[in-house]
């Protein structure tokens, strides 16, 4: 029973994950919302015919309107832009000025809010690679937002974006109701094993009165039997007697063996019941157990590369730190980042992009020790943890990693494509928190960047 109600309080923390996970993304999707009703404020007052479906669509972003009345208003506002795009080759050369201006970033101050815009679309997506729901499309929509030119391009990339965000939540959603199926059918078992269990005790109660009342029946007939012996001297007589008492105390002993026998056959049959269930029970908790070890496992791996991911991160780092205020063992932090990888990402195309992110992370982690701990922070970014190295030997080990990178060989359509990266390292120190360390070597990453890439630099 024990280890029936630790699988059960394993079943309810996993659907607490994923309610938490659920409420994540619904702030994801408030934050989208948001940058929604921003871009239809930044393009109203362009063109005329523009502004009433971007007033409506703003508005129905801001009152959470549902998922039909968001593509209707979709739908109405492409046909408002369509239609401005075909009246375009007859308008006249101020008028067609006009349009070119709707449509392209204003200077001064609407230039700042189109920048505020991209800058926080770029924001919200780096926000979901932190989950990994697809790396290959948030690449893809990290250099659309990058290349957007115009208002359209940047709604787009949003209307994007909340795909991957609706896809998510309705992944998480069939999760956890997928949790509560199961939960409720564990809850069922432990119900069954509980009526068992008391069913057997009222059973042993049972044949516990029944045998005091058998006891007390035959000490009835012979008590009875002694008196009669006592006042009676005819020898036939006594022998009736005898044989009478003999015949009823026989009978309460048979009653008695019967009954035993069906509350055994009875409770035989219980029990082999119950082994069944308590067997398929067990079969399905170590079933649950194991998918929901792969589940935790895969929620901390990066899809694209395979290694630990930011969640990962996070949780390791703030361990190496606690364990460094406890003990002083020196531990290192490498912060990584692939060198001009946006070249790379526009000269290959996002495919050939990926399978550098795998090969350079392939690289990276193979040249760790196995108290050493290495992952994908985000993007072109990797972080390593040296457990016991202090900050020179941590310099060495980085620098056989780089020329490792460096040493890979890469080629697109035949021509060979030079991949390098940079990197910044630093050791925990006094009075350090996670922010600070990460900072610390977030800056010698950037003075490495500086010092014309291909380098790490400590501090």
């Amino acid at each position: 029973m024990a280890e029936a109600v630790d699988w059960r309080t394993r079943h309810l923390e996993a659907l607490r994950e994923m309610e938490t996970e659920e409420r994540r993304w619904r702030g994801v999707e408030q934050i989208l919302r948001r940058l929604v009703s921003r871009l239809c404020a930044v393009a109203m007052g362009h063109d005329r015919r523009l502004d009433a479906p971007l007033q409506s669509l703003s508005a129905a972003a801001r009152r959470d309107a549902d998922e039909a009345q968001l593509q209707q208003l979709f739908e109405a506002l492409t046909r408002a832009v369509l239609a401005v795009e075909q009246s375009a080759p007859e308008t006249t050369a101020s008028q067609r000025l006009a349009l070119h201006s709707a449509t392209a970033p204003a200077v001064g101050a609407p230039e700042q809010r189109w920048q505020s815009s991209c800058e926080a679309v770029a924001m919200l997506i780096e926000r979901l690679g932190q989950a990994e729901p697809r790396a290959a499309d948030l690449a893809a929509l990290s250099a659309d937002v990058q290349a957007a030119a115009d208002d359209r391009a940047l709604a787009a990339v949003l209307l994007r974006v909340g795909e991957l965000v609706a896809e998510h939540s309705a992944a998480i959603t069939r999760e956890r109701s997928e949790a509560v199926v199961t939960l409720a059918q564990v809850n069922d078992r432990l119900s069954e094993m509980a009526r068992f269990l008391s069913g057997a005790s009222a059973e042993r109660e049972r044949d516990h009165e029944d045998r005091q009342t058998m006891n007390i029946n035959l000490l009835a007939q012979m008590t009875i039997l002694s008196r009669e012996v006592q006042a009676n001297d005819d020898l036939a007589a006594l022998r009736a007697l005898v044989t009478d008492r003999l015949d009823v105390v026989a009978k309460s002993v048979r009653d008695f063996r019967q009954r035993e026998q069906s509350r055994f056959a009875e409770n035989a049959a219980r029990s082999e019941r119950m082994h069944s269930r308590l067997a398929a029970l067990e079969k399905e908790s170590r079933e649950l157990s194991h998918n929901l070890d792969l589940e935790k496992q895969r929620s901390r791996i990066d899809m694209l590369t395979r290694v630990s991911n930011r969640v990962s991160f996070d949780e390791r780092f703030a361990e190496e730190l606690a364990r460094w205020q406890r003990f002083r063992h020196p531990v290192a932090v490498l912060v990584w980042d692939i060198d001009r990888f946006k070249s790379i990402n526009d000269a290959c195309g996002h495919r050939g992009g990926d399978a550098v992110l795998r090969e350079v992370a392939v690289a990276l982690s193979r040249r760790r020790r196995e108290v050493d701990f290495f992952a994908r922070f985000g993007g072109e970014e990797f972080v390593s943890l040296l457990v016991g190295a202090e900050l020179a030997d941590a310099l060495r080990a980085a620098e056989e990693m780089r020329r490792a990178v460096e040493q890979l060989r890469f080629h697109f359509h035949g021509t060979p494509i030079q991949v390098t990266v940079s990197c910044g390292l630093t050791a925990i120190r006094e009075g350090d928190t996670a922010d600070t360390v990460f900072d610390r070597a977030d800056a010698a990453l950037y003075q490495a960047k500086n010092n014309g890439r291909n380098a790490c630099v400590a501090v």
